[in-house]
């Protein structure tokens, strides 16, 4: 039993992990009330819906690495605390701008490009923080727990969203994101952690990116990983593009069904984080992540299978519930492979590079995923989905990480 509380007995630990399932949980609240904003009451055309969308993902491509560098340069816990702030302002800005009458789409589209550069910088220290609080033979339960919060927020979250939307109003919930942050910052701020003093003022910022990008695609394990992982989020960010589409339009699927589609996805996910520590212990995270990864081309040949019947709809859930343990099961061994493979003073540059080239890759997907289905069908984009993810996985277990069980 000590083994599994071993990360929450860490009094910092418990406080951090607080902090994060509160700001999830927020988050999850803003998911369902951004779209109800944008399309409802502010009556956006289908391109400024993707300008909107595009804009929160716009700033890892451009800040990504320089917010690596700075996390390692700089202490992780003050720029973790101010991403929060700086990410409760930007959001906060949004209903104030709707009460006073005044919010158009291009306002609401800076906030989220600020909001976006505050969580650049907010996740290359959380990231790498998370070592610091643990012990490294910890750090996949540990991330086990933030994947749990996750998962529980992915799965109540929009139900709570969806009624703090009716009951305030889609502008005034996003206040809700707002608060969670500024609660978020301030149990952060009270963090014990020890961290090394900054470097020297005077440091080669172009050398000090190109050793993190050096560390990330050179290592014999990580390099591969990282490729699989790129790949992973172009063939996702894909897959939720047409399945929105193929779902509700060609399968006919309500939207309360669509709701509980993602809940079972949510709920998959809790239970495939929870048993995540114990699977990559038996079989290492490196054939852990691979068996995941095998495991995302399997689901989305059902969602391909799937026919607007009853059947064909109980297909889509298993398909869904299938995604949704892979994800939780693999998530937390990747995050603790990478954090403990990766030197302290080099964790902010691979992380936020990383990040910033998945998230890169996701909006690449969702974008080619959008044009593909207007050209060829979702059935047909569907099918180049499968072979994406099926690349993913084929990446990752040609690879070193199936050779021992500690992918050393």
């Amino acid at each position: 039993m000590g083994e599994v509380l071993a990360p929450t007995a860490r009094p910092s630990f418990a406080r951090y992990w607080t902090a994060a399932t509160i700001s999830s949980f927020g988050t999850a609240v803003t998911a369902v009330a951004m779209p109800v904003l944008v399309v409802k009451l502010l009556h956006a055309a289908p391109f400024e819906v993707g300008v909107v969308s595009a804009a929160q993902f716009l700033p890892y491509a451009v800040l990504g690495l320089i917010a690596g560098a700075y996390a390692d340069r700089w202490r992780r816990k003050p720029i973790l605390v101010w991403a929060s702030v700086g990410r409760a302002v930007s959001l906060g800005a949004i209903p104030i701008l709707w009460l006073t009458g005044v919010l158009q789409i291009w306002m609401l589209v800076v906030t989220l490009l600020l909001f976006g550069a505050f969580s650049v910088f907010g996740f290359a220290a959380t990231q790498s923080l998370l070592p610091s609080l643990v012990p490294r033979s910890r750090l996949v339960l540990a991330n086990s727990r933030l994947d749990q919060s996750d998962a529980a927020a992915q799965t109540l979250g929009p139900a709570i969203g969806g009624g703090l939307v009716g009951l305030l109003g889609a502008p005034v919930a996003i206040i809700v994101d707002a608060i969670s942050y500024l609660v978020d910052a301030a149990l952060n701020a009270g963090l014990r952690v020890d961290e090394p003093a900054p470097g020297p003022r005077t440091r080669n910022l172009r050398a000090e990116i190109r050793g993190g990008l050096q560390w990330t695609y050179r290592h014999r394990t990580l390099s591969p990983m990282a490729a699989s992982t790129h790949v992973w989020f172009l063939a996702n960010g894909a897959a939720m593009t047409v399945l929105s589409l193929f779902a509700l339009r060609s399968l006919g699927v309500a939207g309360y069904a669509y709701g509980l589609l993602l809940a079972v996805f949510g709920i998959t996910s809790l239970i495939g984080a929870s048993v995540a520590p114990r699977v990559g212990a038996r079989l290492g995270p490196g054939r852990t992540i691979i068996l995941a990864r095998e495991a995302y081309p399997v689901a989305w040949i059902l969602v391909a299978l799937a026919a607007p019947t009853t059947a064909g709809h109980v297909l889509l859930f298993v398909a869904m519930g299938l995604q949704g343990l892979a994800a939780g099961l693999e998530n937390s061994n990747e995050m603790g492979y990478w954090q403990g493979h990766t030197p302290d003073e080099l964790l902010g540059r691979v992380n936020a590079t990383r990040r910033s080239i998945n998230r890169s890759m996701g909006a690449l997907g969702a974008l080619v995923a959008g044009v593909a289905v207007g050209l060829i069908g979702d059935q047909r984009t569907l099918i180049g989905v499968i072979v994406v993810f099926a690349a993913a996985a084929l990446i990752a277990a040609l690879s070193p990480l199936r050779e021992a069980p500690d992918g050393q």
